[in-house]
């Protein structure tokens, strides 16, 4: 695709004059990086803070009497459960239980509701949505993405810029998930204290396209840093968040991915009876099941959900990229989903006073789709390009639970202290 039939954000010239590394991404023209590369771009996110240019992201708006109704339908999570000032992470079904897409739903005002969906499924999403609303009383929808930019800021001091810039009303509640309504540089923001990088400390900014570089420049005026698409995807990898068409969507096999092989289906569906009925709840119901009684050692509903997304930690020398096949012994037990090298900041102090020091490390992690019958700590391989490399089941790669900042979690390494 050239240059010239790229889609471009509010602030493509920016990224463009400011040495940012250009690429194509979901029909974007979008910045990997920028001159101090993917690497500074972590750790300063890690940090400090980190600005993403987002607006390629999908908003749609929903409205009317019917809106509800129909959310409740085409989505997995509870929309009746959002109050105004809440969010929420939720998935859109098909009725095999696979995700079209996964997405996150917003409530900043009582009478409307705004999906948030990925760039690359935008199209695809808008019309199986519109598809199935065509027989939904008294629903409006409509495709902000062109008049509504959004910029995502993350990391340890992304509190203390954006507050310097805010006007009232304050930020939202020191809470994930919460909403505010704020004024920059006499521009309305709607903020929310969600992000895709596993920092504690977040926030995503839903602001006219009009304003988006002022608020832009004001925000690395303050000390926020460019972040690019690589180093966005490092940090999503380290915090085990699933990104379309890696850990949810279709495998390395052509198979459908169900929901539930993603540990955030937890937080991301809903099976309460007051949710009702919606597309793909039986399907759903079977994984859940299949999910519950593999934590109990009953490996019977293996059919339901015969894989699962885990985190590896490679502890031999090299790095699995996706598609990397994964063995345990010599049986093949699945593929990585998700996989390179991040760099992470060692700590230092104790308790309360723990902080980054000034070192910093590189290690190879992954996600990867495998026999759901693996565990935590199990001992497994991978081969790449015809070598066999150590690796082992992880929990997870990164500690979020204790603000402000993201703690990595290093294997054979005393895990981070939890807040009491």
């Amino acid at each position: 695709m050239g240059d010239e039939a790229l889609k471009k954000t509010p602030l493509n010239a920016w990224h463009h004059a400011h040495g940012g590394k250009m690429v194509e991404f979901g029909g974007w023209d979008m910045p990997l990086q920028y001159p101090g590369g993917i690497l500074q771009e972590h750790l300063q996110t890690r940090r400090l803070a980190g600005l993403f240019d987002v607006s390629h992201m999908g908003r749609l708006v929903f409205r009317g009497p019917g809106a509800l109704g129909f959310l409740q339908h085409v989505l997995t999570n509870n929309a009746a459960g959002l109050e105004v000032g809440q969010s929420q992470y939720t998935m859109i079904p098909n009725e095999r239980g696979g995700a079209i897409d996964d997405a996150y739903l917003y409530r900043f005002v009582e009478d409307e509701y705004l999906l948030v969906v990925n760039a690359a499924n935008r199209q695809k999403d808008w019309d199986h949505l519109q598809a199935v609303g065509r027989a939904w009383p008294d629903l409006e929808m409509t495709d902000r993405s062109d008049s509504l930019a959004m910029i995502s800021l993350q990391g340890p001091s992304s509190e203390q810029i954006l507050g310097g810039v805010l006007f009232e009303p304050a930020l939202p509640p020191p809470r994930r998930n919460a909403l505010g309504v704020g004024s920059i540089l006499g521009v309305r923001v709607l903020i929310g204290r969600t992000g895709y990088t596993g920092e504690p400390v977040c926030f995503e900014l839903m602001l006219p396209v009009d304003s988006a570089g002022a608020v832009w420049d004001l925000l690395i005026a303050r000390g926020a840093v460019p972040v690019g698409l690589g180093a966005r995807d490092t940090l999503r990898l380290e915090a085990g968040l699933p990104l379309y068409g890696h850990e949810l969507g279709i495998d390395a096999e052509g198979k459908e991915i169900p929901i539930f092989a993603c540990g955030l289906a937890r937080f991301a569906v809903s099976l309460a009876p007051e949710k009702g009925d919606f597309i793909g709840r039986k399907a759903l119901e079977r994984q859940a099941a299949a999910r519950r009684s593999f934590k109990a050692g009953d490996y019977s509903l293996l059919a339901d959900l015969p894989r699962t997304v885990v985190p590896l930690a490679i502890t031999g020398k090299g790095v699995a990229r996706a598609g990397t096949k994964v063995y345990r012994g010599q049986d093949l037990v699945g593929s990585v989903t998700s996989g390179t090298m991040v760099p992470y900041w060692k700590f230092e102090g104790e308790g309360a006073s723990v902080r980054p020091s000034d070192a910093h490390a590189l290690r190879a992690i992954a996600l990867a789709l495998v026999d759901s019958r693996l565990k935590v700590g199990e001992a497994v391989t991978v081969d790449v390009r015809g070598s066999r490399l150590d690796a082992r089941v992880v929990a997870r790669h990164l500690d979020s639970s204790v603000p402000p900042y993201a703690r990595p979690i290093i294997l054979g390494e005393d895990p981070p202290e939890r807040g009491l």
